[in-house]
């Protein structure tokens, strides 16, 4: 089936609520989208010049993936292999034991890749879940974790203790630096997922959260951290960023931001000396800027 009648289905039996079990199409539905997602034909947000944002989310996916949990049991995977039995003779030769098993939903198993998908997985413990997509050229150093429908593309790269949470979208040659955090957005299915655009760097430790777009070429220095409640202070464009009712928090194209604080103005606070943690704007990014990510390359 085409996009649009996936749509339709999706919608249908998520309308159907518990009803959607016992009827055979919903799970042919979501697995028809599982592999769009997985082939990158469906996502959970597209690009969409018309939007405010630049963005349109796809509610009917998100609803899908939430089909999938609803649909699916628990189960052990992998099944786990036969044990020996403890009356078996000492010297009867005993199986290998058995490999490490998780319990999850049926429907999302650990996706497999193999050479012609051109997805670097690096082994030591990763691991990316079914409805999650992965472009060609991506790399991912162990131990990461991508989430569902989540969508990351050409020539990324997800360092070690990265994780990229369900429906996050990451852009073409992004580097999320070690333990950065892409958080995920799910439901409500309207909500805007995190949105990295191309050519981002998300230094170490940083997080981004609550619906949060960062705009192309933009650096976040190690340790910043992004949410919907905390305005961003820009030093160069003499302006405080905010979120609105209407839009998530939005990171200007080419900034640089770094963890910064600001001084608390009155009360205990100023009586104190206390500080609040603010994400500052220091610069917008140069030749000099693009010069200490060249690294980048080397490492492909």
């Amino acid at each position: 089936m085409n996009l649009h009648q996936l749509q339709e289905s999706i919608e249908r039996c998520f309308a159907a609520g518990t009803a959607a079990a016992a009827d055979p199409s919903a799970m042919t539905a979501f697995f028809a989208l599982r592999a769009a997602l997985e082939a990158g034909q469906a996502r959970a947000a597209s690009p969409d010049a018309e939007a405010p944002t630049g963005w349109r989310v796809n509610a009917w996916v998100k609803q899908g993936i939430l089909l999938g949990f609803r649909l699916g049991v628990l189960e052990e995977m992998p099944p786990a292999r036969s044990r020996p039995s403890p009356a078996a003779a000492p010297d009867q030769e005993r199986p290998s034991p058995a490999p490490l098993t998780f319990v999850d939903k049926s429907t999302y198993p650990v996706r497999r890749f193999n050479v012609a998908d051109g997805v670097r997985l690096v082994p030591g413990g990763s691991s990316v879940r079914a409805c999650a997509f992965l472009a060609r050229g991506v790399v991912c150093m162990p131990p990461m974790y991508i989430n569902a429908g989540a969508y990351v593309d050409e020539g990324s790269m997800v360092d070690s203790h990265a994780l990229v949470g369900s429906c996050a979208q990451i852009g073409k040659r992004v580097h999320l630096s070690a333990a950065a955090q892409i958080g995920g957005v799910l439901e409500p299915v309207n909500a805007n997922p995190v949105i990295i655009e191309d050519d981002v760097l998300v230094g170490g430790n940083c997080g981004v959260y609550e619906g949060t777009i960062v705009r192309r070429g933009a650096v976040l220095g190690a340790g910043t951290v992004l949410t919907r409640g905390a305005p961003v202070f820009d030093l160069v464009g003499e302006r405080i960023l905010r979120a609105t009712a209407e839009l998530p928090l939005i990171v200007p194209e080419n900034a640089v931001v770094v963890p910064g604080a600001r001084a608390v103005a009155k009360g205990k606070g100023q009586d104190w000396g206390l500080s609040l943690y603010a994400p500052v704007i220091v610069k917008y990014r140069d030749e000099k800027t693009d010069l200490s990510t060249t690294l980048e390359e080397l490492l492909r």
